[in-house]
């Protein structure tokens, strides 16, 4: 019996990723050169990233990458994630729609982040790279490539925004006990945190910053590459497994999502989920599904940002993005919600945005929190600040339904647990936090300077 159960679980998790922009009628328009104003090549790319990672980032002609052996083995310790339909909610809310979401918390590391950790470290392992840098925000994506760099035999360096270094010790500790080295960015380690930090001294960083120091410390190392957590091409395609899974798990449940969220910082989690859904609407079925990201309001990017181009870190050594931005230089505020502080959206769903493909909404934090302890009461899983922004977009969702006696179905990402994050949860409860907007004169002031190549 248990032979077969695992023979299934084999069968289940995909051989492939899916790669939407042959989907595209518009595609995504090509990331630049920031000297020569050229569209990049992969070669162009190889300095920072593996190869394989670069020439997928530039692939718009393949549908379907195959997943490698080495990575599918260990995807199989915890995939396929469960589809759960959160019944508990529906009864709380009163509500006729039906809502599913898919489990990522159940990964080793508690959230989404590790199906792509496994693919960019299993391809540096594959060039005979040896050490690899990164940056991070509340700490999951560094602590699922810190997992991953072990198991590859890989050093790695992680950048963690200083606001979260200083809020979740415990990511960070997870972090060194997987083997990675922790830094606190700015730091004076690097060209970019030097200047940063003797520019505004108490500066509490951003994953801009972050993402200057680790880039700087890749291209200054011998045999080191930087790797990402989101916002590029190939980090939206390691992630469609959870909305392959998805999609065979709702077949199987019978239904099939009016209405997919997911929330959203640099676009991994919720491409990873609307991607696979969103090619039945490009290929003309399923025409009436919506896709929603869910952002917050302190830094709301989709919803109140730019279509421009933009460098994806503070200091500007990466090349420059077609993205909705705040600009590279925005400031967002210090929520808790860490790894939604970006100030830029990727390529494909800056273009899906700009086609009104996808929608976008922004959630307030104490919006946020208020959910995240409807869903931890209703269904007993204590969210992430950052997955708790899809939860209060799809109660919004279901609300509405109530409100119109209409059964539609949603389906959204639980991207991660929220269990390193119970100090968040002491601070909403000790009515210690406080909502952040942002007021169209900083958003005016953050993108002035942008190049207008659009």
């Amino acid at each position: 019996m248990e032979s077969k159960k695992f023979l299934l679980q084999e069968r289940e998790i995909p051989q492939a990723w899916y790669n939407i922009i042959p989907d595209m009628a518009s595609k995504p328009l090509p990331l630049i050169h920031p000297a020569t104003k050229q569209p990049l090549t992969a070669e162009d790319l190889y300095p920072i990233f593996s190869k394989a990672a670069s020439q997928q980032e530039l692939n718009t002609t393949d549908r379907w990458i195959e997943i490698p052996g080495e990575v599918r083995e260990m995807y199989r310790i915890w995939r396929p994630t469960p589809l759960v339909r959160a019944t508990g909610l529906e009864k709380l809310l009163d509500t006729p729609a039906h809502i599913y979401f898919k489990n990522e918390s159940v990964s080793p590391v508690g959230s989404h982040k590790l199906n792509s950790a496994i693919a960019q470290a299993y391809y540096c392992k594959q060039e005979g790279v040896t050490n690899i840098t990164t940056e991070t925000g509340a700490g999951q994506w560094g602590a699922a490539l810190s997992l991953a760099a072990k198991h590859f035999g890989l050093e790695l360096a992680v950048y963690m925004v200083k606001i979260s270094f200083n809020q979740k010790p415990y990511r960070r500790s997870i972090m060194q006990t997987y083997g990675a080295e922790v830094i606190s960015s700015p730091s004076m380690s690097t060209k970019a945190g030097r200047k940063i930090i003797t520019n505004q001294p108490n500066y509490q960083g951003s994953l801009g910053t972050a993402i200057s120091e680790a880039v700087e410390l890749a291209m200054s190392t011998p045999n080191c590459k930087y790797v990402l957590g989101s916002v590029l091409n190939h980090v939206a395609l390691h992630q469609t497994v959870i909305g392959l899974e998805a999609e065979k798990q709702m077949e199987m449940a019978g239904e099939y999502p009016d209405v997919v969220v997911a929330c959203f910082g640099g676009g991994s989690n919720f491409s990873g989920l609307a991607f696979p859904f969103l090619r039945h609407k490009l290929n003309g079925d399923h025409a009436a599904t919506r896709f929603v990201a869910a952002e917050p309001a302190s830094c709301p990017k989709l919803t109140r940002g730019i279509f421009q181009y933009d460098f994806g870190d503070e200091a500007g050594y990466t090349p420059l993005i077609p993205m909705f931005t705040l600009g590279h230089n925005f400031q967002p505020a210090n929520i808790h919600a860490g790894g939604l502080r970006y100030h830029g959206g990727g390529a494909i769903i800056s273009q899906l945005k700009h086609d009104n493909l996808i929608e976008a909404v922004d959630i307030q934090q104490l919006d946020s929190f208020k959910a995240a302890t409807i869903f931890a009461r209703s269904e007993g899983i204590i969210p992430a600040p950052e997955s708790s922004h899809a939860i209060a977009a799809t109660i919004n969702e279901a609300l509405k339904c109530k409100v119109a006696g209409e059964s539609k179905t949603i389906l959204f990402n639980l991207s991660g647990h929220g269990l390193i994050d119970m100090t968040a949860y002491d601070r909403y409860f000790a009515n210690d936090l406080a909502n952040h907007e942002v007021t169209a004169q900083e958003i005016a002031q953050s993108t002035k300077d942008l190049e207008k190549i659009l």
